[in-house]
C-alpha cells in the first residue's frame, strides 16, 4: 500500500512513521510513505498556500489550488488511493474504519488541514473526511499519524504474530482486551494470577473472557 501524506509540515511525520514497527513495514515492501509538502503547490514567488475567508471571521483559509494540484500530484502516483481529509467534521475514526481501510483500500491519500480550516470545494475532490475525536488540534497530522499507525499495523505481514490484531481491544464485539502479565511473577506483594501459570489453556481462556472489560460507551 502507498500513502502520501500532505502536508505544510512533512518533517513532522518522520519520528513517527521512520520508527519501530511502521518502520519495517516499509523497509519490508509492504506499505511506502511519501511525504508531500503543500508549499510545493503554492501560488506565485511566496509559494502562497492561504487567503482570508470569504463573508469575513478569524483566521486564514487554505486555497483550493494548492490542494487540488497536490491531490492530482499524488493520484497520478498513486492510481485508486482513496482521498482522506483529516478534519473535525469527519466520520469518527474507530477500528471497524481502520480494518476497513486495511482491507479495501488500494492506498491512501491523507490531506492535513491547517490554519482555520480549508475552502469548502477542497470536499468535491476527497473520497472520505476522517475526524479522531471532539476536539481541536492545531492541524491534520497527528491524525494522520494515529490512522496511518492504526491501519498499516493491520495489514498482512506487519506484526509478528497476525492473530495479534484479532486479539487486541476494540477488535473484539463487545470487550476491551483483557489484562496482560509477564515475568517476575511476584512484583512489590504483586502476583500473577495463578490460573496464568496453571498451563490449564481452557481455564486461562475462561479467565481472560471473565476478565475482559466492557467497551466504553
Amino acid at each position: 500500500m502507498k500513502i502520501q501524506l500532505i502536508s505544510l509540515f512533512p518533517d513532522m511525520f518522520l519520528n513517527v512513521l521512520e520508527t519501530s514497527m511502521l518502520k519495517k513495514a516499509q523497509d519490508n515492501g509492504i506499505v511506502e510513505y511519501e511525504y508531500i509538502s503543500l508549499r510545493d503547490f503554492g501560488l506565485g514567488p511566496r509559494q502562497a498556500v492561504d487567503d482570508t475567508p470569504y463573508g469575513g471571521g478569524a483566521g486564514m483559509l487554505l486555497r483550493p489550488e494548492p490542494l487540488f494540484k497536490a491531490i492530482e500530484h499524488c493520484q497520478s502516483t498513486n492510481s485508486g488511493a482513496e482521498v482522506i481529509l483529516l478534519t473535525p467534521r469527519g466520520e469518527t475514526f474507530s477500528q471497524a474504519l481502520a480494518q476497513n481501510l486495511a482491507d479495501n483500500a488500494k492506498g491512501m491519500i491523507l490531506v492535513c488541514g491547517r490554519y482555520e480550516g480549508y475552502d469548502e470545494r477542497i470536499t468535491s475532490i476527497v473520497d472520505r473526511q476522517i475526524s479522531i475525536g471532539d476536539f481541536v488540534l492545531t492541524g491534520g497530522e497527528i491524525p494522520a499519524m494515529a490512522v496511518v499507525d492504526a491501519v498499516v499495523r493491520l495489514l498482512p505481514g506487519v506484526l509478528g504474530d497476525d492473530t495479534s490484531a484479532v486479539n487486541e481491544s476494540f477488535q473484539q464485539k463487545d470487550t476491551l482486551e483483557h489484562p496482560h502479565y509477564t515475568r517476575p511473577e511476584e512484583f512489590r506483594g504483586m502476583r500473577v494470577p495463578e490460573v496464568l501459570l496453571s498451563g490449564n489453556h481452557a481455564e486461562i481462556e475462561k479467565w481472560r473472557i471473565q476478565h475482559s472489560p466492557k467497551k466504553h460507551q
